[in-house]
This record gives C-alpha cells, structure tokens and sequence, in this order.
C-alpha cells in the first residue's frame, strides 16, 4: 500500500509534527516522510480530504459482536468493517457470546474469524466459567491464546474470594481482571437511575449505591491482593471519587467511562425509548459533569463506545422487557465532539487504553507503521438510521444532532474510507 496524505493536520502529543499541517506519504505501511509538502513523482494515491485531521488509531476497549452465536445481533465480519469505518484501528470484544468465551477454544476462534481485516480484534475472556460467578474459567491458557484481559461482561463478581484469589492468580502472568461495577443485591431487578425520573415514570430504579459499593469492595480486594484491575462504564460522581482516592494510594486501577453517560441523562427516560436502557443506567447531571472532570484530570482513563448491538425482538419491546445496551461505535466521535478537549479525547482512545491492554502504539512519526484514524471535527449533521452500519440498530443518539466526521481508517496495510 502507497498513498501520499495531503494536508492534514496531525494530533499526537507524542509525535514532533503535533499540531501541524502536513503531507504523509506511506509506503508498504510504513510512514516514510511527513513533511509540508510531498511530490507525488511515484503517482501513488493521494488522500486530499476537507479540513483533515489524523491521530494514531483508535482503540475501543468494550465492543460486543454476537458471533458465535448471536449472528442475528452482529457478525465479527460486519463489526469490523463497522468499527474501520468508524475511526477504530482495534477493538476489544466482550465475552458475550453464545458459548461464552470463557476457553481456549472459543478466543482461538474469534481470533481466526478476525484475521485479514484493516481493525485489530482483542478478545477478552471470561473471569469465570459461564459468567456464573462461581469458578475461575481457563485464564492462563486464554490469554497464551491472544485474550487481552477477563471479565464478565455487565456482570458483576458476586464472589468477593473469587476476585481475590483471580487478583492474586493472574499476577504470575501479568492478567488485567474486569469488575463491572454493580451490586446486584442491590440493584435487584432495577431497570434505570434511581432518582426523580424513576419515581415520575414508574420504573424500578437502580441506586447509585449499587456501583459504588461495588467499586469500594472492588479496591479493597486489590489493596489487599495486589495485581492489577480495571473497572468498565463507571457512571457517577462518588465512583469517580473512589477511584481517585485509590490512585493517590498507589492502587494499579484503572477506570472507563461509556460515551452515553458523558453527554445524555436520565432526562432521555421520558421518551420510554428501550433504547435508553443501558447497563449502568443514565444517571444525573451532576454525574455527567463529574464525569467529565474526572476525564480531565486524569482519574477516568479511557473512553468507550460500550458498543452493544441488541436484535430488534430483545429491544423493540415494552421498556421492562428489552435487553439493556446501545450501540456506539459509528456515533462516539461526533458526540463528544466539541464536548470534551481533542487531546484529551485522542489520549482516552489511544495511548491510555493501549497502555492499560499492553497494546503496541504507533506514533506518526517516520519509520513507523501507519496506524491512523482520518476524520474531520468541523462536521454537523443528524445522526439517523442512514448513519448506522451496524446489523443491530438500536442507537441510545439516535435523531441527535452531531459534530464531527470519521472519514475512516488506515491500518494493518489497508486503507477504509
């Protein structure tokens, strides 16, 4: 693969050429000049693109795709032609399948479907076996397969002596655990934000005490344990809180936050749109701005789309009925576009959740590999249906208005727009 990039504005904080407008050439996937301007002598391809701006790839590190099992929901295929379209370079893929992925076998696969395409596809495997909270599934031999961590995803681990012996267990292989940040005991059968909107709608509600009581077990353990663990789609102001007291301790924890609860509340419930539903919950304002802060400061390290596709039998039913989860790839730039700083926004996406998931970086710079995301943050329009790519259109920013463009991908020798 030849191209030659014209124009574009770089943005890497760790690349000499931040902040400046460049030409790029590549050739056989790797970056071999970047300079003001590049002739074309070769006649390669050349990229000229409005207001073009290109950082190092992103990465999303919570992505389910159905297969095996759940086709009907997204296949790995689609999924990730719909992440290389969407500004993705890799992906990490929740174990949420039909079996789980909770063997050998299972990572092998979806590794080998995988295979070939312009988006990386990191499996992570389940922490116990089934999800069931009750035996450690095949750790060691899962990651010796290419798992990049465990967990059980939108699962919490109700076994506190699990965590534990799981933190002291994957130390001898370096293994990062996922606790997903619920209490189940108290959230019972909760549906959204326990709040006013609730009690005005008439829907169970789940409490903010059920993740942060979950997060404060969560760090207990690790204090006592050691290891290292990452918590998924935190979603309030005292997790946030938590999370930070136990950086400042020296704790090895880690935390994300979903795109949805950085910018919507649980204002949207009014509708009664199932496509609301989501696991946490929307919760309030207040979060929201914390949320943000910690994003800013550095508490919250990473940023993920919590990409979810749900089929239209388990999401296009009454509000108590459907399955929680929004899909999010095609649609997380351009809502936080303009909410939230660039660089800030580009380090949540690349060199923290790579570092975190001992992902290679590749900075734009010359003699490296090119590994890059294209878009355009001058962008408005209206995200509808038209805008999804994926097999499962259950979009929580459906009909909003939108800021900013992915114009695609160029990775792994291949070029997505």
């Amino acid at each position: 693969m030849n191209i030659l990039i014209k124009s574009a504005i770089i943005v890497d904080p760790s690349s000499p050429f931040h902040q400046q407008k460049n030409d790029i050439l590549i050739e056989k996937g790797i970056i071999t000049k970047i300079s003001k301007t590049i002739q074309n002598p070769n006649n390669y391809k050349e990229i000229n693109l409005e207001n073009l701006h290109i950082s190092q790839g992103w990465f999303d590190s919570s992505v389910c795709f159905g297969e095996p099992g759940l086709e009907e929901r997204e296949t790995i295929e689609n999924g990730l032609n719909t992440a290389a379209k969407s500004g993705f370079t890799a992906v990490a893929v929740n174990p949420n399948t039909s079996p789980v992925a909770d063997n050998k076998s299972t990572i092998e696969f979806i590794k080998h479907k995988s295979f070939g395409f312009a988006t990386n596809l990191y499996p992570i495997g389940n922490f116990t076996k089934g999800g069931q909270s009750v035996d450690l599934a095949e750790l060691y031999d899962m990651q010796n397969s290419g798992a990049i961590a465990f967990g059980d995803y939108n699962k919490s681990i109700s076994n506190a002596n699990l965590l534990k012996i799981g933190l002291q267990y994957v130390q001898n292989f370096d293994g990062l655990i996922l606790s997903f940040p619920q209490d189940n005991s108290i959230a019972t059968e909760g549906l959204v934000n326990e709040e006013i909107n609730s009690t005005k709608l008439g829907l169970k509600g789940i409490p903010s005490l059920a993740e942060e009581l979950q997060i404060a077990r969560d760090l207990f353990i690790l204090e006592y344990t050691g290891g290292k663990l990452h918590i998924p789609t935190i979603s309030t102001e005292k997790a946030v809180k938590l999370i930070k007291d136990a950086k400042k301790k020296g704790l090895n924890v880690s935390c994300s936050v979903a795109a949805h609860h950085l910018v919507l509340t649980d204002d949207e419930l009014k509708s009664f749109d199932a496509n609301t539903k989501v696991l946490p919950p929307l919760r309030t304002l207040k979060d929201t701005k914390a949320l943000i802060k910690g994003l800013k400061e550095g508490v919250i390290d990473i940023i993920t789309s919590d990409h979810n596709p749900i089929d239209i039998e388990h999401k296009k039913v009454e509000y108590y009925n459907a399955k929680f989860g929004t899909i999010g790839l095609e649609s997380l730039f351009s809502a936080l576009n303009k909410k939230i700083d660039l660089d800030v926004f580009i380090a949540s996406l690349t060199t923290n959740p790579k570092k975190r998931f001992k992902i290679k970086t590749e900075t734009i710079s010359e003699g490296s590999k090119a590994d890059l995301t294209l878009f355009n943050p001058e962008f408005e329009y209206q995200f509808t249906e038209n805008n999804i790519l994926s097999t499962s259109k259950n979009a929580i920013f459906l009909n909003k208005k939108m800021n900013g463009k992915v114009y695609g991908i160029i990775a792994n020798n291949q070029v997505v727009l």
